[in-house]
C-alpha cells in the first residue's frame, strides 16, 4: 500500500510537473507567436509606407513630365509669334532707318545756336540803354 501511495504520488507529481512544463511550452510558443505577429505587422506597415512613398515619387515625376510637355507645347505655339514679331521689327527698322539718317546733329545744333543768338540780340535791342 505504501508503495501504491508513493507510486500514485510520483504519478501525480509527474503529471503536475508535466502540465507545468506544457504550460511553459505554451507560454514560449505564445511569446514566439506574438513576436512573429508583431514582425508581420511591422513588415506590413513598412511595405505600406514604402509603397506610398513610391507612389508619391511617381506622381512627382509625372507632374515634372507634364510640366516639361506643357513648356514644350507652349514654346512650339509661341515660336511662330516670335518669328512674326522679329520680321515686323526688322520692317520697322528698315522704315525708320532713312528718317534717322536724314537727321544730322551738327546742322541742328548750329541752327539752334543761331536761333538763340537772334533771341539774345532782339532782347538786347528791346532793353533800355544805360
Amino acid at each position: 500500500m505504501k508503495f501504491s501511495i508513493v507510486a500514485a504520488l510520483v504519478v501525480v507529481l509527474a503529471i503536475t510537473n508535466g502540465s507545468e512544463a506544457g504550460s511553459l511550452v505554451k507560454r514560449e510558443v505564445q511569446a514566439e507567436v506574438d513576436k512573429i505577429t508583431q514582425l508581420f505587422n511591422d513588415m506590413s506597415a513598412s511595405i505600406t509606407s514604402t509603397t506610398q512613398d513610391m507612389v508619391a515619387k511617381m506622381k512627382t515625376m509625372e507632374m515634372g513630365n507634364t510640366a516639361q510637355t506643357y513648356m514644350a507645347n507652349g514654346k512650339t505655339k509661341l515660336q511662330p509669334l516670335m518669328e512674326k514679331l522679329q520680321a515686323e521689327a526688322a520692317k520697322l527698322q528698315e522704315q525708320v532707318q532713312p528718317l534717322i539718317g536724314n537727321i544730322e546733329v551738327k546742322p541742328l545744333t548750329d541752327m539752334m545756336e543761331k536761333f538763340f543768338q537772334q533771341v539774345m540780340d532782339q532782347t538786347k535791342a528791346l532793353m533800355p540803354s544805360q
